[in-house]
This record gives structure tokens, C-alpha cells and sequence, in this order.
């Protein structure tokens, strides 16, 4: 099949997730004064507005567009226990002692948000299948191979060696060179967790409110003035959980983030049997490439969802769609003829350490940097947030404190994205050329 007829006939530029939980228009007036103030309201700000609403203090959740329109439900849906922390090496040239404190708080973000779901009911299509990480190569495989082994000394979580011969069974593909599987790791409905988090921040007492861009926070006394599109409130505490749409109304942060656009295609419903030959166990997929594949099962184990950036500079869905489709099929071949339905893009807050941080910067509280790994650790970095708001002697956070580096180049960050992915492109490439030698070479 060309890619010109790659695209279902009912083809959408939107989230696949929206089809059952769309964004929400929330016009309610905003009050003119409350405790807190939270600017987004992604898995962050919505789970920081649900811990304080819930400590009885009256909690205000603003942001630009509708609510439910940002980074939380254009993700992939993967849910970690921290294992990208390893894999990524994030945690290279930490201190031990910092090193086993963020591994063990990622962790518990992971049981945070089971509980969480579990605990309130919540909509959200949980499930915890694990996730294979596939080797580019075979040196890619070695290596692997030794984040595995440490992943488990440092977090006791289940890893297992999946050579190239048993990965047939696993992944249906012969494009890896083997990879681990790791135990502790799920996947939700992105917008369904959403929907449900909202609820529940309502059901606590938060007011939500959409179209009300933050345009400039003022200090004023002991508090803080919140000017937006739509009117001010008055506040004691404002937080920051803007992640990847952070704008001028905090240019520190902006400093300190790198905004990253990704991009994600959903396939038609496949064929009775093809994704029992393809990703029998229904897990979750990601590999060793500097510019990597991420893709997964939809939750109702019918399409395949499939993630990556597919060029330097910001392209359009459509475009970006036609270019995945080709990066879809050299890993699953036998998906030629299986058409598209949706194709969407979304930014990605990351940090030049690749790690979170919260912390407080003029009076002003902030979550952010998720790296693309957020949607239990940003759950669990609000609830942080929240905790330390509203308790006086909150226990303290791994994420919070130590030194938040803005961009060490003074360049642009819009001109440092597509310098990173050319040269992601170049290491990628230099590395296919070792795709056929052996590990030791």
C-alpha cells in the first residue's frame, strides 16, 4: 500500500482517545479569590486540585484551551515504574543516596496511581501487561541486558532477557535484536483517566475552568494576583503545571523546558487474529533508538498505536502520518494493508538533565519536565505539590530541590529541538550500520 492511501476513509487529525472522552468546554464563571490557584489542568494539576480540594481548601483550575486539550491525553498512555530513569541514564552522575531516593519515589508514583484508580473507581482502562524494550542492535542488546540487571538490583522490579529468538513470540517482529521485558509497567485511556480525574476534582470542591489563559502572575502582599483571559483571582499559592504548553506567564520555567512535539498514529481495527500474531500478551513496546519508537495496543486490544517523531521540523499530522506509517511497517510488515484512523501530535516537556522538578521559584510552586514519562509521575508530583502546600511538615520529595539548570547554549528553545533530532537522526543512522554485527564486534 502507498502512503498516499495509508489514511482511512474517516481519517482524523485528533487523539484516537478523544473518540470516547473528548475535551471539555468549562465556562463557569472563576471566583474572585481562592486558596490556590493551579495553571493547567493536566494529570498534574488536576491530581494536585483534587489532594487540596480534598484538605478542604478552595482550589481554582485554570487553563488556555479546553480542559483535557494538552500534552496528558495526546500521550501514549504508558504507565512506568520508573525504569526510563535507568534507561535513559537520567540518574547518571547523580549521588547514590539521591540516585535511590528518585528510583524509590518513581516507584511509588507507580503504586500512587493504582491506588488512586482503584481506590476512587476511576474510568481509566488500567492495565498492567508489562513493556518490552527492543535492542536497534545487537551492542544495543548488551546494553540492555545490563540496564535490565540494574534496574532490578536498584528497584526489585521483574526483568526478563528476551533473546532474538524467543522476541518472535513476544512481539511478532524481527526488527529487534532481542530486549527485556519488564513486568511493572501499564498502560491507560488517556482521556478516560482524564474525564475521571476531573470528576473527581469536582467531587472534592475544585472549580475548573477552561479558556482562561494566564497571562501574568503579580505578587501582592502574601499573596498573589492571577491575571487571565477570562478575569482575576486573588490567591495564596499559585502552582505551575504547565509541562509542555508552559507560556510567558513564567519565564523561568520557560528557561528550564524544552518543549518537544511527538507524534502518534492509530490504526483501523485489525483483522480478526492479527494482534494475537503480533503482541499476543498486549504489551507495551518501546526501543533502544536515540529518536525511538513507542507504540502499544489500544486498551480494547483492536488497533495498534504507534509513536515517534518522523522529522526534523514540525510537520502536519496528515504528513506525519504518511512518514510513521512507513517506520509502522518496518517493524510489523505484516500490517501492510491495514489502514489509519487517526494521526496527532503533542508537546513534551523535557529538562536538560532529563529529570522532573518541583520546587518553588519566587513563592510560586511548579511541576514539570515529565520527559515523556509523566502520566504517573506527573500524578504523583501534584499530589507532591499538593502535600507540601497544604501540610507543615510534608514529607520531603527526591524531585524537589537540587539545581534546576535552564539551557546551558543561551540559544533558542525552539532552535534546539531540531538540532537534537538531526542529531538523534545521525546516531541513529551510525548505529543501523551496526545492525548486523554481532555484539562483540
Amino acid at each position: 500500500m502507498s502512503t498516499e492511501s495509508c489514511y482511512s476513509p474517516d481519517f482524523k487529525t485528533d487523539p484516537y482517545w478523544w473518540d470516547a472522552a473528548p475535551p471539555e468546554t468549562a465556562m463557569a464563571a472563576l471566583p474572585g479569590d481562592a486558596d490556590v490557584v493551579i495553571v493547567g489542568s493536566g494529570y498534574c494539576g488536576l491530581s494536585a486540585a483534587i489532594e487540596l480540594a480534598g484538605r478542604g481548601l478552595s482550589v481554582a483550575v485554570l487553563d488556555e484551551k479546553e480542559l483535557g486539550i494538552g500534552g496528558s491525553t495526546r500521550s501514549g498512555g504508558m504507565v512506568s515504574s520508573g525504569q526510563k530513569l535507568v534507561v535513559s541514564n537520567a540518574i547518571k552522575g547523580v549521588s547514590e543516596e539521591r540516585r535511590q531516593r528518585l528510583l524509590d519515589e518513581s516507584l511509588r508514583s507507580f503504586q500512587f496511581i493504582k491506588d488512586l484508580v482503584q481506590t476512587n473507581q476511576l474510568d481509566a482502562d488500567l492495565a498492567f501487561p508489562g513493556r518490552f524494550f527492543g535492542a536497534y542492535t545487537p551492542q544495543h542488546y548488551t546494553r540492555l541486558q545490563a540496564q535490565g540487571a540494574l534496574l532490578h538490583a536498584r528497584t526489585g522490579v521483574q526483568v526478563h532477557d528476551i533473546d532474538r529468538t524467543a522476541q518472535a513470540a513476544l512481539v511478532g517482529t524481527n526488527y529487534y535484536y532481542g530486549g527485556i521485558l519488564v513486568d511493572d509497567y501499564g498502560g491507560l485511556h488517556t482521556a478516560k483517566y482524564h474525564r475521571s480525574l476531573r470528576q473527581l476534582a469536582r467531587t472534592r470542591g475544585a472549580t475548573l475552568h477552561s479558556h482562561a489563559p494566564v497571562q501574568q502572575v503579580i505578587r501582592r502582599g502574601a499573596g498573589f494576583e492571577v491575571k487571565s483571559g477570562r478575569g482575576t483571582i486573588h490567591t495564596r499559592h499559585v502552582v505551575m503545571a504547565t509541562n509542555g504548553y508552559t507560556g510567558s506567564a513564567s519565564p523561568y520555567l520557560q528557561r528550564r523546558l524544552v518543549p518537544v512535539t511527538s507524534y502518534q498514529i492509530a490504526t483501523d481495527v485489525l483483522p480478526p487474529g492479527l494482534m494475537d500474531a503480533i503482541n499476543p500478551r498486549r504489551v507495551m513496546i518501546s526501543d533502544s533508538k536515540l529518536n525511538l519508537f513507542y507504540t502499544r495496543p489500544s486498551p480494547d486490544g483492536q488497533r495498534i498505536l504507534f509513536g515517534s517523531r518522523p522529522a526534523v521540523f514540525d510537520i502536519s499530522e496528515a504528513e506525519a502520518a504518511a512518514r510513521m506509517y512507513k517506520k509502522l511497517l518496518a517493524v510489523w510488515p505484516q500490517l501492510h494493508g491495514v489502514r489509519l484512523s487517526h494521526s496527532w501530535k503533542g508537546r513534551v516537556a523535557m529538562t536538560f538533565d532529563k529529570l522532573s522538578h518541583i520546587g518553588e521559584e519566587d513563592g510560586i510552586h511548579y511541576a514539570v519536565g515529565c520527559n515523556g514519562n509523566g502520566v504517573a509521575l506527573m500524578t504523583y508530583l501534584g499530589f507532591c505539590i499538593a502535600r507540601k502546600i497544604a501540610a507543615k511538615h510534608a514529607p520531603a520529595c527526591a524531585f524537589d530541590g537540587g539545581r534546576f539548570v535552564g539551557n546551558p547554549l543561551g540559544a533558542s528553545q525552539r532552535a534546539l529541538v531540531p538540532l537534537a533530532t538531526a542529531a538523534y537522526e545521525l546516531g541513529d543512522r551510525w548505529d543501523g550500520r551496526k545492525r548486523d554485527q554481532p555484539a562483540h564486534a
